[in-house]
């Protein structure tokens, strides 16, 4: 994340929220609209890395909800292998919405779904060789365009922005759950 000259911030530069807040402030200026500031830039750049990571999750055959299933089954590590209702509890995804995304990745082939020997009522999910290789490569191209989106911050930045989304997220997640 070094930083190039072209991508030096420009104090002056403006984005769609900036027009956004000035219209407000036209219209109702005693809002306070930080928040929105926050918040309408952070709904921008969830929407646009979504499209570029869906983009580059195409190019493997999958969605990123499929990614998902398909990262979580590699984060657990060896064997790959969860409970179905471990995976939507993970994901927090209903059975549902789940067993689609299962299905799916079972008819491409990249995972299997066989009896548990620990529970003669339930199923594990367990990645193949070819889904252990896909996301592997798919996690790399993720990554990839994550590290050039942040190509504009120093390492410096990114960490404070790190540091700052975690706090802003434990707070509204605390929040919700009250």
């Amino acid at each position: 994340m070094n930083e190039r000259p072209e991508q030096r911030k420009d104090p002056q530069r403006k984005d769609p929220v900036d027009a956004i807040i000035g219209q407000w402030g036209t219209v109702r200026p005693e809002l306070d609209t930080r928040a929105m500031e926050v918040f309408g830039r952070v709904s921008r750049l969830a929407r646009a890395m979504g499209d570029r990571l869906e983009q580059t999750y195409g190019r493997f055959g999958i969605s990123r909800g499929e990614f998902d299933v398909l990262a979580t089954l590699r984060r657990s590590g060896e064997p790959y292998t969860l409970s179905p209702r471990r995976l939507s509890e993970t994901l927090m995804l209903t059975t549902g919405g789940m067993t689609g995304r299962l299905d799916k990745l079972e008819r491409a082939g990249l995972l299997r779904r066989s009896p548990d020997p620990h529970d003669r009522r339930g199923l594990q999910v367990t990645l193949t060789d070819e889904g252990l290789r896909l996301i592997d490569e798919a996690a790399v191209a993720g990554l990839t365009v994550q590290t050039e989106a942040l190509s504009g911050l120093d390492e410096k930045q990114a960490g404070q922005l790190a540091g700052l989304l975690r706090e802003l997220l434990a707070g509204t997640e605390g929040a919700a759950g009250r």
